[in-house]
C-alpha cells in the first residue's frame, strides 16, 4: 500500500511532459522485457543502458534550472555546465542504434523496430528537453544565446561520431583524454582525408537542428 502511493505521488508530482516521457520509457524497457521472455535473448539490453545515458544530461540540466539563481559561484555553473556537455551527445546518439535493427532474428522485425525507435525517441526527447532548459540558462548568462544551439548540435554530431566509429565514451575525456584529443585534433586538421566522416557530422547536426526547432516550434504553435 505504502510503495502505491510512493508510486503515485512520485509520478503526479511530475510536469505534464515528465509524466508523458515516464510512460514512455517504460514502455520501452517493457517491449524488451517481452522480448527477453519470449526469445531468451538479451539481444538490445545495451538500449537500457544507452537511454541511462541520454537521461544524465536531462537531471543535469534539471539541476541546474533549479538551482541556478543560488549558486553565487560562477566557476561551479561552468563547470556543472561543462558535465552536461559531456553527456548531451549521449541523447542524441541513441538514434543511431537504430543501425541495430537488422542484428538477430529471434523477434519480428516490425517489433524490433518498435522497440530500437521507442528507446531513440526518448533519449531525443531528453536531448531536446535538455538542450532547451540549457538555450534558456545561458541565455540568461550571456549575450549568445544565438549562436549556442548551433555550437551544441555541431558538438553532439561530432560527440555521435566519436561513439559510434572511434568508440569513445563520455568518460574517456578522464580515463583516455590523450586518444581522444589526437583523434579529434586529426579530424579537425586533416578534413580532406576525414570527407566521409565529415559528411556524417554534418548531416547529423543539421538534422538534430531541424528536430530541435521542429518540435520547440510545434509546442509554441499549439500553445497559442
Amino acid at each position: 500500500m505504502e510503495t502505491t502511493l510512493w508510486i503515485k505521488r512520485f509520478y503526479f508530482k511530475r510536469t505534464g511532459i515528465e509524466r508523458v516521457l515516464l510512460l514512455s520509457c517504460a514502455f520501452s524497457i517493457f517491449l524488451w522485457t517481452m522480448r527477453f521472455l519470449v526469445t531468451g535473448s538479451l539481444m538490445h539490453g545495451f538500449l537500457i543502458w544507452n537511454l541511462f545515458l541520454a537521461y544524465i544530461p536531462y537531471c543535469i540540466a534539471n539541476y541546474l534550472r533549479k538551482t541556478a539563481m543560488g549558486i553565487k559561484n560562477e566557476i561551479k555553473f561552468w563547470f556543472i555546465f561543462f558535465c552536461w556537455l559531456l553527456f548531451v551527445p549521449n541523447s542524441f546518439y541513441i538514434v543511431t542504434d537504430l543501425f541495430h535493427l537488422d542484428e538477430g532474428t529471434a523477434a519480428p522485425q516490425w517489433y524490433d523496430l518498435a522497440l530500437i525507435f521507442s528507446f531513440a525517441w526518448n533519449g531525443l526527447m531528453f536531448g531536446v528537453l535538455s538542450v532547451l532548459t540549457m538555450e534558456n540558462l545561458i541565455g540568461k548568462k550571456t549575450r549568445f544565446k544565438w549562436v549556442f544551439l548551433y555550437a551544441i548540435m555541431w558538438l553532439n554530431a561530432i560527440g555521435i561520431y566519436i561513439g559510434r566509429y572511434l568508440r569513445f565514451n563520455s568518460w574517456d575525456i578522464i580515463t583516455n583524454p590523450f586518444q581522444l584529443t589526437a583523434d579529434i585534433v586529426y579530424l579537425c586538421f586533416h578534413p580532406l582525408r576525414n570527407k566521409g566522416e565529415w559528411a556524417m557530422i554534418i548531416c547529423f547536426a543539421i538534422l538534430m537542428t531541424l528536430i530541435y526547432k521542429s518540435l520547440i516550434n510545434l509546442h509554441k504553435e499549439t500553445s497559442k
